[in-house]
């Protein structure tokens, strides 16, 4: 049943449009190209028993009676971001058990309670717990602290670690206070611009680490302190998407400068200022604030850009590129995740029955990414990760609990 053509208005007037995060209605993008909901229920049982519990393809492992991780089998560890990501993942599937076994697992390895970086978590572990690093990735603690909000208000707050509601809130003190009044490290956030930084400190950003989405609801459910400044992040966040992507092809670099640009200094892991697996998340997080809140500033015309960029051929998504849309020789690591980005995207392209309209283009990447099955084999992880939350939001099951 197509319940949800119309459930979203994508008013570029800020302030005068209605999300789902109000209305309670989810866009589900996939019944509207006419995919059968038991279809869409179907692959979504098929996707989560791959990923968890495949004894060949799964990432997630339960340790122990209470305790599990998911492995980015790429590189034989566990980060906060697929923890976080798998964590996210669970709450919205309502499958606490899995949500708990990794949370727990995260606190009993990964936190640090000590030292420069104590309140936050370290970025990489191997999968026996032990820390193959002492510094945090901002990414993993943002969705750490979203999905231990879902968890709360989905199941209630339990005890200790469990008491979902006051570790997010925590975790959102940590990273935005560190650094303060003598207290040791550095905040996640440039408490001047709003805008969320690459590692903490650093003087740039990554533009895929910018959820808006989550912003608006952390000033809901932070402690009441923080509230403006999330407030504050979410329009610092909207505005920044808007100038990070590219004007005429709708890419946007891995790491970027507080102005959007791309960040052009040469690191040791390579230049990262181009269009390349990071970024992809993105086009993805863009789609996901257009169903939440609808409120356009400006970034929502981005993804249709890049569409339109890509074209109709799939093989133009098998290199990186320059963010204007130079082709670069290094051969893209993550097409199935590119692929799933970019569908997801098309949450942000209004629904039009007209066949020359701009949805129809979205809709050969949504019909593209659903023909696609999970990657398989050793870059699994990324790919998969994205694969599932693009499945989620594109058949309204990725939501605001």
């Amino acid at each position: 049943m197509q319940t949800s053509r119309f459930e979203i208005n994508l008013n570029t007037e800020y302030g005068e449009t209605m999300g789902a995060v109000e209305t309670k209605k989810y866009r589900n993008l996939l019944a509207e190209i006419g995919i059968p909901e038991e279809e869409i229920e179907a692959r979504i049982k098929s996707v989560w028993d791959t990923f968890f519990y495949d004894e060949t393809e799964r990432i997630y492992h339960a340790v122990g009676e209470d305790m599990g991780y998911l492995e980015d089998t790429g590189n034989n560890d566990a980060r906060t971001e697929g923890m976080s990501y798998g964590m996210m993942m669970c709450v919205q599937l309502d499958k606490k058990e899995e949500f708990d076994r990794i949370w727990k697992w995260s606190k009993t390895y990964m936190y640090m309670d000590e030292g420069e970086n104590e309140g936050y978590f370290a970025w990489s572990c191997k999968t026996d717990g032990t820390k193959n690093a002492y510094g945090p990735a901002p990414d993993g603690e943002e969705f750490y602290a979203m999905a231990l909000f879902f968890a709360s208000n989905r199941w209630g707050d339990g005890e200790g670690i469990f008491e979902y509601s006051r570790e997010a809130k925590e975790i959102l003190r940590a990273a935005l206070h560190k650094g303060e009044n003598g207290r040791l490290g550095a905040a996640m956030w440039n408490r001047d611009n709003a805008q969320i930084l690459f590692v903490p400190g650093c003087p740039h950003t990554d533009p895929s680490y910018h959820l808006p989405h989550f912003y608006d609801l952390f000033a809901l459910w932070a402690y009441e302190e923080d509230r403006p400044f999330w407030k504050r992040a979410a329009q610092a966040s909207r505005e920044y998407l808007a100038k990070a992507c590219h004007p005429v092809t709708g890419l946007n670099p891995e790491y970027a400068n507080f102005d959007g640009t791309p960040f052009k200094k040469q690191l040791p892991w390579g230049n990262m200022g181009t269009f390349f697996s990071d970024a992809y998340r993105t086009a993805a997080n863009i789609g996901l604030d257009a169903v939440w809140y609808g409120e356009d500033h400006g970034h929502y015309a981005a993804p249709l850009r890049m569409m339109k960029f890509f074209g109709t051929d799939l093989e133009a998504v098998r290199c990186a590129y320059e963010v204007e849309g130079t082709p670069i020789q290094r051969p893209v690591l993550h097409p199935v995740g590119l692929v799933a980005t970019i569908a997801q995207s098309a949450l942000a392209v209004p629904y039009s029955d007209d066949p020359d309209s701009d949805f129809a283009i979205a809709r050969k990447w949504v019909l593209w990414f659903w023909n696609q099955p999970l990657r398989k084999g050793v870059r699994r992880y990324y790919d998969n990760c994205l694969y599932i939350f693009a499945l989620l939001a594109l058949s309204g099951r990725y939501r605001a609990w």
